[in-house]
């Protein structure tokens, strides 16, 4: 059994929220709410309590519903210690090496700049989940709004190591048009190719492409694939620096 029951929220036009919850001590955390009302009724229809706030990063579609939600549960706040003046109500400031402790759950806090300074991760273990915010999406990864190439290739090498049967919870629902820019720079990728097909199909029925696998990102998404010989031939930097291909393919993305 799984160290966390996981609901997933759809709000706004293309974010998820997420509920994760422990079932032995019944805390359950809400990860990057954007808004209040559809978080307290997926509480009630699950009959759990919001006992944390667990944030990501600062942009009001993740913290939207912060300091509402703690005004009407008594609910903590943890987020980002390199960014605690921006998340509103924090009660406890993470960063790069943490643990934290959620019921009978750990997370491990990975520091992820680049789509904002202080981005941060979660990674469950014992439940396979990783709540990576605007950092990675399915076949993507965030703009690069306050940091650099260096520094999101350095953040998104930090789930190297993490098994692949990690589920990847990222914040939206932004994989039919990733994947379709992942084809241009890689048409070749049997993986990428066959991935889409089931995009494409999930989409026409409202079907969730969200949560992904890392085993599925490291073989389908070019901003963790830069290394690749076919992805460096098409955009015309073979055998060059990472970094350089992962700027040149964050900046065809950013125009596509």
């Amino acid at each position: 059994m799984s160290e966390l029951e996981i609901k997933q929220i759809p709000v706004l036009n293309d974010n998820y929220v997420y509920l994760a919850h422990c079932p032995e001590t019944k805390q359950t955390a809400v990860v990057d709410p954007a808004v209040v009302g559809p978080v307290l009724d997926a509480l009630k229809e699950a009959g759990w309590t919001l006992t944390h706030i667990l944030n990501t990063h600062h942009h009001g579609d993740h913290t939207g519903g912060n300091l509402e939600l703690k005004a009407e549960t008594g609910c903590t706040i943890v987020g980002p210690r390199a960014d605690r003046d921006r998340i509103p109500g924090i009660d406890i400031e993470v960063g790069d090496g943490d643990s934290y402790q959620l019921g009978n759950a750990t997370a491990t806090v990975f520091d992820v700049p680049g789509h904002t300074r202080g981005h941060i991760a979660f990674w469950f273990k014992g439940a396979d989940a990783l709540f990576c915010g605007d950092t990675l999406f399915v076949m993507g990864c965030g703009r690069l709004f306050e940091g650099t190439p260096a520094q999101m290739v350095n953040s998104l090498s930090k789930f190297d190591d993490l098994p692949g049967e990690t589920r990847v919870y990222c914040a939206h629902e932004y994989t039919q048009s990733n994947g379709r820019f992942a084809l241009t720079v890689e048409p070749q990728n049997d993986a990428l190719v066959n991935l889409m097909k089931d995009v494409d199909a999930k989409r026409a029925k409202g079907i969730p492409t969200v949560p992904s696998t890392l085993a599925q990102e490291r073989a389908t998404n070019p901003f963790l694939r830069p290394s690749s010989a076919d992805l460096q031939a098409t955009v015309g930097l073979v055998g060059a620096d990472i970094v350089d291909v992962f700027a040149e393919v964050r900046r065809l993305k950013d125009s596509f």
